[in-house]
Parts: structure tokens; sequence; C-alpha cells
């Protein structure tokens, strides 16, 4: 009899986590792998084509070409059939992951094979990348508009005053070292510059010739400029900024009818409260813009 116990609680087991149940699961979004960082995971589970909602699930991983063990993730509900959850995988590559969908004491599993890519950058909007290269050009941009500062403060102050400046100077290097803060300030255009496009503007090619011409005569007006974009090199720098000031211009123009707008509700206030109104307005639908974008930072 004990035998004949045994055998029947193993068959209920087994029937208990079976794989035919009508849950399915995919990627809500792309999986990367981050050296000595933990991957987001985010599924969908549905049943029967609905959002599959109150499970307990949990994952092992195992990568399909080599060994390097199992790896565990236990999810947690989002809502509306997302699930979450993260671990800090050794490489990217083609991995085997099994899902225990659990609910009301039932028990199933999906077994699905993903591959887990290298990211191409820092962080996405809307499923385009930032890149690494994006950060490097942003560091640089920073760090050459405080380079001119220095050699403005060096003809225009001495001693103590001139130390000043440049210890303050070299705070602020110090801050845009952080990617987050780079993240920020490429995130900011980015969004702007995509309503411009979303009300149908354009950056026309003469525009922005125009600016950049503007802008190669303000560092040709200074040694540190010209030794900095030689060194970072002049054809990869004018290459970037181009492609920045077609942001920048969109960006003019959604400014250009925002104060527009303040100057039309408000005909009797002077210029300067024109442009704090609109400033304040621009703050305003940048946060909006943000919100509605798909940001997807690693």
């Amino acid at each position: 009899m004990k035998k004949l116990a045994a055998g029947f609680i193993l068959i209920f087991l087994l029937s208990a986590c079976g794989t035919d149940s009508s849950y399915e699961v995919s990627m809500e979004r792309d999986l990367y792998f981050q050296k000595d960082k933990t991957s987001a995971f985010e599924i969908n589970v549905t049943d029967k084509d609905q959002p599959a909602e109150g499970l307990d699930i949990s994952a092992e991983l195992n990568m399909t070409d080599m060994d390097h063990g199992t790896y565990e993730v236990s999810f947690k509900e989002k809502g509306d059939g997302i699930y979450t959850g993260e671990a800090e995988l050794p490489m990217a590559g083609k991995w085997e992951m099994i899902y225990t969908l659990e609910k009301d004491g039932k028990a199933s599993e999906k077994v699905m094979e993903y591959e887990v890519k290298e990211p191409a950058g820092a962080a996405m909007i809307n499923g385009e990348w930032i890149t690494n290269e994006d950060l490097e050009f942003y560091r640089f941009i920073n760090e050459l508009h405080l380079a001119i500062k220095a050699e403005e403060a060096g003809e225009k102050y001495q001693g103590d005053e001139l130390e000043d400046v440049l210890t303050g100077l070299e705070s602020e290097k110090e801050s845009i070292q952080d990617q987050n803060t780079l993240l920020t300030q490429i995130i900011r255009l980015r969004a702007v510059a995509m309503l411009g496009s979303e009300k149908g503007y354009q950056a026309e090619k003469k525009e922005i010739e125009k600016e950049l011409n503007m802008v190669r005569g303000q560092y040709d007006q200074f040694k540190i400029a010209k030794k900095m974009i030689s060194e970072f090199g002049e054809d990869k720098f004018w290459n970037k900024e181009k492609a920045q000031y077609e942001l920048i211009i969109l960006t003019q123009k959604v400014q250009a009818d925002l104060i527009a707008k303040v100057k039309k509700e408000n005909p009797d206030v002077n210029e300067q409260e024109v442009l704090y109104l609109a400033k304040k307005q621009y703050e305003d639908l940048l946060v909006s813009q943000v919100h509605s974008l798909d940001i997807e930072i690693l």
C-alpha cells in the first residue's frame, strides 16, 4: 500500500504541473544582457487571448549552447497580464526559459527559447536607441563649453576671482560625467523634437547649414575649442553636430509656437513676461511629452 500511495502522489504532482494549459507567455519587452547588472524581464501572459491575472509565476533559465548553471526569476504582477522580474545573467545568447504558472493550487509549465541580446546603447525612446556614441558626444559638448568658459574667464579675471570661477567650472565638469545627467539632456531635446515632427515641422537643409555656420564661427574664436574638436575628430564632430541641429531646429519651432501663443493670449505684457510664461508652458509641455513616450533606461 505504501508503494502504491507514493506512486499515486508522484503521478498527481506530474499531472498538476503539466504543459497543456491555455496560458501563453511572450516577452513584453526585449531582454538585454548588462554586465554586472540585473536584466529586467517584462512578460505578457494571456489565457485564451485574455490577460491572465492573479498568477504566481517563476522561471528557470539555462543557456542552450553552454553550461552557465540555472538562474531563477520570480515575477511580480504589474496588471493587465503583465509580470515583471529580474536576474543577473552571465552573458548574451540563446536561453531556454521554463515558466511555472500557478493559480488556485494548479500549476502548469511553459517553455520558450529566447535570444538575450547585447544592448546597442544606454536607453531607448520609442524603440530608438540612445547609443554610447550619443553619450560620448554629449559629454564632449559639455566639456567643450566648459573649456570655452574657462578660456573666457582667463581673459577676463585674475587672481582669486579667476580661481573661484575655475573651481566652479571644475565642479560642473564632475557633474556632467554622470550618465543620468547626459541621458536627461538627450531625452529632453529628442522629446520636444519628436513633438515638432508630429506637428509637421521640418528642419530644412538651409536652416541646418545656417546654424552650423554660426556655431562654427563661434568655436573658431577659441583656441581650446579648435584644439578639442581636432582631437575629437572634425568630421565626426560636425556630422554629430548636424544631426544635433536637426533636432534643435525642430525644438526652436515648437518654442516659437509657444511664444506666439503667449503673445496672443497676453497682448498687454512685456517681452520679458512673455518669455517667462512661454518658458513655463514649454516645461509643462516637455513633461507631458516625456510621459507620452516609451522610454526604457537600461
